[in-house]
């Protein structure tokens, strides 16, 4: 069986961008591959975070993995500081990193253009090698990504044959997976861009454990057009795209069959149609939450998962480490 590797960063609460185009992904795809989905904290702390708030925000991670339908029997979760070959192995694989890769990555481009320089970390930087080395620490097959993390996946691939070409064949190249549809869920009140927990106004966003009348509210009032039509269109009618695509991943549908079901309808019957849609979807998930996050379930499947993926880890890191020479023999 094919082995899959994927992280989310606990920065903040999870969105319904986050359950569509990963999570979702990730219960669906757990099935076919044997599967690590692991909590990215290492990742997280490229820009300050208050301690208190980031242990929360990991607990709370792991219990939406759970209440989700992440299956621990099937799925082995863990959080990537508990594995300190993490870290080890990517020191080694920056020095294999050229400067020149980094200075392409869109997301450092796109800070460095907002923030400037002085206020960025070297974390920010060299956190794409990171998480190269997150994914073929563990000999992955394929990596569940969204569109704009693709970048990232084939800065992992340019790694892994250029350390296999050095220094002979000890990493995998790892493939990407991106869903068709849903991989990129855009924010209510922009949905030029991608729905981000960021974001100042949070009306663009919904958080999966938002509540109900919330959640209603955020769709009722998501920006659409004067057209009154639905139709998929993502460049002149980005906002009705959006919902398509939210109504059509919650119902496992296809933008075409979207547009036939509400050829009829006008904007406020399909709105109601996606907000009954994310509730149905959301309620159960809160409910289980819930029922996990005071459990000890949490500790022990964490416990479990760490156990392993240590083992593993040391194992593959001590193979790179003797191919580049390091240690006494």
């Amino acid at each position: 069986m094919e082995r899959l590797v994927s992280g989310i960063k606990p920065t903040g609460g999870l969105t319904l961008g986050s359950y569509i185009g990963a999570i979702k992904q990730y219960v669906e795809l757990q099935k076919q591959y044997e599967s690590y989905v692991f909590v990215a904290d290492m990742h997280a702390i490229t820009v300050p975070q208050e301690k208190d708030q980031l242990r929360k925000n990991i607990k709370d991670i792991v219990a939406i993995y759970l209440a989700c339908g992440l299956d621990y029997n099937q799925t082995t979760i863990y959080i990537q500081s508990e594995n300190p070959y993490h870290a080890q192995l990517s020191w080694i694989l920056e020095c294999n990193t050229y400067l020149g890769e980094l200075n392409r990555m869109t997301q450092f481009k796109d800070k460095n253009q907002k923030e400037g320089n002085q206020n960025l970390t070297c974390g920010i930087y060299t956190y794409p090698v990171l998480m190269a080395s997150d994914i073929i620490l563990y000999d992955a097959d394929i990596v569940p990504v969204g569109e704009d993390q693709k970048q990232h996946v084939e800065l992992t691939r340019n790694i892994a044959e250029r350390f296999n070409n050095k220094y002979g064949d000890t990493f995998k190249v790892p493939k990407p997976i991106i869903p068709k549809e849903g991989a990129r869920i855009k924010d209510l009140q922009t949905p030029t861009k991608k729905m981000s927990k960021s974001d100042k106004d949070h009306r663009g966003c919904i958080l999966l454990l938002d509540d109900e009348t919330v959640i209603r509210k955020k769709i009722m009032s998501a920006v659409t057009d004067s057209d009154n039509k639905i139709y998929f269109d993502e460049d002149n009618k980005p906002g009705i795209a959006n919902l398509m695509t939210i109504y059509g991943s919650l119902s496992n549908m296809t933008m075409d069959e979207v547009q036939a079901k509400f050829e009829d309808s006008n904007y406020g019957t399909f709105k109601k149609a996606v907000a009954d849609a994310v509730v149905e979807t959301l309620l159960p998930i809160q409910n289980k939450y819930n029922e996990l996050i005071n459990s000890t379930l949490i500790d022990e499947v964490l416990d479990k998962g760490a156990e392993k993926v240590t083992i593993m880890a040391r194992e593959k890191c001590f193979v790179a480490e003797q191919r580049v020479g390091l240690g006494r023999q």
